[in-house]
């Protein structure tokens, strides 16, 4: 087995925070009266970064900042914990650790954020390094993410990115990382396999399989 540096997504791919980011979102279009998008549209809100999601949904360019704080409000209160770690995360990760893996998170989600969630769940102890995006909108990009946590780690080999959303793949693929799509997540299945994803695990025990090769 070939011991690996696993970058994991955070959203969607270790937890379910679906429920907290869709629920904030919805506050955010009501604050401004804007129609609240049907739920598979939500559901597009989870993994890329906010200052992408909002135009998309009839946000003017020049409130996206305001409506990021909005959101923010109520992720910080409310959102943060409507959310879950997927079943069979924690064994996972602890198989994978005790394999002699080296695991880390490169997440678009403010990486303050992202520790206090895995430190909330018990999975943070797991990660080498937990990275992720600045408030002020440095590291938003998924490339950019990896990009510090590969300068973070220094020399890293065997790197594989695990993630839910075709922004993995497209972030891991500008620095040449294969990537493993998860099935349990928020993303097009299509679209992370035709943009080059190596791989789809249905479950945690698939991708234990895939990761121990």
């Amino acid at each position: 087995m070939t011991k690996k540096c696993i970058f994991f997504d955070l959203d969607g791919t270790l937890t379910d925070s679906g429920p907290g980011i869709m629920n904030c979102a919805i506050a955010v279009f009501q604050h401004y009266g804007l129609p609240i998008p049907e739920p598979a549209q939500l559901r597009t809100m989870v993994g890329p970064p906010l200052r992408e999601s909002f135009p998309r949904f009839g946000l003017p360019v020049d409130l996206v900042e305001n409506a990021i704080a909005i959101y923010r409000l109520h992720y910080n209160a409310t959102g943060k914990f409507e959310n879950t770690p997927y079943p069979g995360i924690p064994e996972l990760l602890q198989k994978l650790k005790s394999d002699g893996h080296r695991l880390f998170v490169a997440t678009s989600k403010p990486e303050h954020m992202s520790i206090e969630i895995l430190e909330h769940f018990g999975l943070a102890s797991y990660f080498e390094h937990i990275c992720g995006s600045m408030l002020d909108g440095v590291r938003d990009k998924k490339a950019d993410v990896i990009a510090y946590l590969l300068e973070r780690i220094g020399s890293a080999e065997n790197v594989i990115m695990v993630g839910d959303t075709v922004f993995d793949v497209l972030g891991a693929n500008e620095h040449q990382i294969p990537t493993i799509a998860v099935g349990w997540g928020y993303g097009d299945h299509e679209d992370m396999k035709n943009a080059g994803a190596i791989a789809l695990a249905t479950d945690t025990q698939a991708l234990y399989s895939m990761l121990s090769k």
